[in-house]
């Protein structure tokens, strides 16, 4: 497959507009009053979703450099949503700002590894006065519910429900959100610990009619490697 090459004002104009593209389509996602975006699946029904990080996985651009730019900027909303789990659209006007600003820049003569090193130094301030300027949540129902519901497009059941969650599991607790398939938002509280893995034999059962194994009071056995016998 043979490949195409572009060079100087061409390859950086393709890649702007890529990153252009991608920002516009994510930007209108921005806040708590941000607006929906719908996505077109290649099956199923179309997608309605206002985070960032969803709306940047399904853009695929038909340039090929045009594509390059926003695939940079889909990997920020991809890297902060792994990171952070929230503030991917941020992220995305933040890198669309700093790619057109230092491409400006460079156009201008600024050499390119000092740029990125008077970046590197910006970023080292804004984070450090970001730290100052925080609050920390001192397991404050109220404060936590405040906090859910800003990030759930200010739904004020689903800030209470978090709220209720943390109160109830402590901060050693462990909460797993799954998406459900009703309407309804539910919360089961399971004690202890569970892992959704199921028996490996059939002979564990121990209610043949609901097929189920219940032990009570069972010694548990945990190894870093697989057993293969049991003698």
């Amino acid at each position: 497959m043979s490949k195409m090459i572009a060079f100087d004002q061409e390859a950086r104009d393709a890649l702007k507009r890529g990153v252009f593209k991608l920002a516009q389509a994510v930007r209108v996602t921005l806040g708590p009053r941000g607006r929906n975006v719908i996505l077109q699946k290649s099956f199923g029904s179309p997608t309605v979703t206002k985070d960032g990080v969803t709306v940047a996985k399904e853009i695929d651009l038909e340039d090929v450099y045009e594509n390059m730019g926003a695939r940079m900027v889909r990997e920020v909303a991809s890297k902060t949503s792994d990171v952070a789990g929230d503030g991917t659209t941020t992220a995305t006007i933040m890198a669309e700002a700093i790619f057109n600003e230092g491409l400006r820049a460079v156009v201008a003569g600024v050499n390119p590894i000092q740029l990125k090193n008077g970046i590197d130094r910006a970023v080292a301030d804004i984070t450090d006065k970001l730290k100052s300027m925080s609050i920390s949540v001192k397991n404050k129902k109220e404060e936590i519910a405040q906090v859910g519901s800003v990030a759930s497009n200010n739904d004020m059941e689903i800030g209470r429900l978090l709220a209720d969650a943390m109160e109830k599991v402590g901060k050693d607790g462990v909460i797993t959100v799954d998406e459900g398939k009703s309407l309804a938002t539910e919360v089961e509280w399971v004690e202890g610990m569970q892992f959704d893995r199921g028996y490996l034999s059939p002979y564990f059962v121990t209610d043949p009619q609901k097929m189920e194994c219940v032990l009570e009071d069972a010694y548990v056995l945990i190894h870093e490697k697989k057993l293969s016998s049991v003698k």
